[in-house]
């Protein structure tokens, strides 16, 4: 099967967040399964250009429609860690991707909506037809609308769109400019609620709304954030398109790169190991505790990886740390603040902290770091207010470093609670669950693996070595992907 993802990010070339990774990751294994891929993204200038092999011209004429004349770009083509890369550069006084950042420009939504229409243009004029066009988050929501409104006439008619969303809190909104500039036209027709009017605005468009109108197949990030889509807020609002088009709405978990994510092969931690030899983590845990002098004591350590913000539950890691501290537990946190008042409040507790031998607190990113903490720490929490996939998680499985979760997103469909759990045999669970987001919950659930590590050690090895069972790797959604792409090239 041939198929051509289209994207705003690709990791490691592009990275903003989650989103590159699982471009990369699953164009990586569906080639491993014998599929042809091909990317196509925006030629950002802040892209990190020393991942690019062989990077040279592909198509140095491409006229791109744009309101009343067009506007030329180039295609450039690469090779990024073994994928087919194609990057658009718009040649044009807007300097669309010419900003120093990948988002957050006052006219995002025109610049996505250029290069949704130039990547479309590009495998016209090419000749390329995919068997399937895989789309992925607001910033393509307009590809699968121009390719049935459009170009589907000009003998595109034969391809398929599945879209992804990854994020339903950004969706991209844009008023009758975008339709004027990408050629779609006709006000009337798309200001309709079942086109791309948003739900609760009327005089605005959509992006996001049209991927999920317009796609043959929909599908978010886990299958439990595809419930939490349609019947909960976390929908922001989309949750009654998505009721209408459920027959093509699925979610399929993301996958970890078992490459990359390895203690048996991690070349930044200085023992590995397997389930076989578990033991040699304990060295990793003395390595982390020298590197950010942590007294070396009989306690256990648990870690916090990721961002520090709202949607990650900034209060609750908060309220982690004290309490670990608390009750006979080091903690070492790896994260960076998205606000100033966060990153100002984690300042001011690192250096009050800063003379605790059971707490260190390394504010920004490390990735080096972060594979020594998951080796290293014995636990680790993830108490999102909402996590469509959520990785940390999963790489702490790998690593067995036993996860304390709250029940949102893909962290039910990844972690089931050793104690509560009824969808999994005792010797099957790996990890601890809650649900709500106050203080006493938390408590709850740091208490228990608590209290096993220092009463029951054995019970909790059992426990860890449980979640290194566990295959999160690229292999299952790569095969649901294909199955989805198979279903939808013998249906509209």
């Amino acid at each position: 099967m041939y198929i051509v993802q289209i994207a705003s990010e690709c990791a490691p070339v592009i990275k903003a967040g989650g989103l590159g990774d699982v471009v990369y990751g699953l164009s990586r294994e569906l080639e491993n399964q014998g599929h042809s891929v091909e990317l196509i993204l925006p030629k950002y200038d802040c892209m990190r250009y020393d991942h690019i092999w062989g990077l040279h011209d592909a198509f140095t004429n491409l006229w791109v429609p744009w309101y009343g004349g067009a506007i030329h770009c180039s295609v450039y083509c690469g090779w990024v860690h073994g994928r087919l890369c194609f990057f658009i550069e718009p040649h044009s006084g807007d300097n669309f991707f010419n900003r120093g950042c990948y988002y957050g420009s006052n006219d995002d939504n025109m610049r996505f909506a250029l290069f949704s229409k130039a990547a479309l243009e590009f495998l016209l004029q090419s000749n390329k037809r995919p068997d399937v066009i895989h789309c992925h988050d607001w910033q393509t929501g307009l590809v699968p609308v121009m390719l049935y409104e459009m170009y589907k006439y000009y003998g595109m008619e034969y391809q398929r769109v599945c879209y992804t969303i990854h994020n339903f809190k950004h969706q991209g909104s844009a008023g009758v400019e975008t339709l004027w500039a990408t050629g779609l036209n006709q006000e009337s027709y798309y200001f309709q609620s079942d086109k791309l009017q948003d739900n609760f605005n009327p005089f605005a468009l959509n992006f996001m709304k049209g991927g999920i109108v317009y796609s043959n197949a929909v599908t978010t990030v886990s299958p439990h954030h595809a419930w939490e889509a349609r019947y909960t807020d976390i929908g922001y609002g989309l949750g009654h398109t998505l009721h209408l088009h459920q027959d093509r709405f699925t979610g399929v978990l993301n996958g970890i790169d078992h490459d990359f994510w390895n203690p048996e092969t991690d070349r930044y931690i200085p023992s590995h190991y397997t389930k076989d030899n578990f033991e040699e983590k304990a060295k990793n845990k003395k390595a982390l505790r020298e590197r950010l002098l942590l007294q070396d004591v009989e306690k256990p350590i648990i870690s916090y990886i990721g961002r520090l913000d709202e949607q990650k539950g900034v209060h609750l890691v908060h309220h982690a740390m004290y309490y670990a501290l608390h009750n006979g537990a080091q903690f070492v946190l790896l994260g960076s603040a998205t606000e100033s008042s966060i990153n100002n409040h984690f300042r001011h507790e690192k250096d009050f902290l800063n003379n605790n031998p059971d707490v260190h607190l390394e504010l920004g990113f490390n990735e080096e770091l972060s594979h020594l903490i998951y080796a290293g720490a014995d636990m680790i929490i993830v108490p999102s207010n909402y996590e469509p996939c959520g990785l940390t998680q999963m790489i702490g499985l790998k690593y067995g470093t036993v996860p304390i979760v709250r029940g949102v997103g893909g962290l039910v469909n990844t972690v089931f609670d050793k104690d509560y759990d009824q969808t999994k045999p005792p010797e099957e669970r790996n990890g601890y669950v809650f649900y709500q987001s106050d203080y006493h919950a938390l408590e709850f659930s740091l208490e228990r693996p608590l209290k096993l590590w220092y009463n029951n050690p054995e019970e909790f090895r059992k426990l860890a070595l449980a979640g290194m069972e566990y295959d999160y790797s690229w292999n299952h959604p790569g095969e649901e992907y294909v199955k989805i792409y198979d279903r939808i090239r013998h249906k509209w």
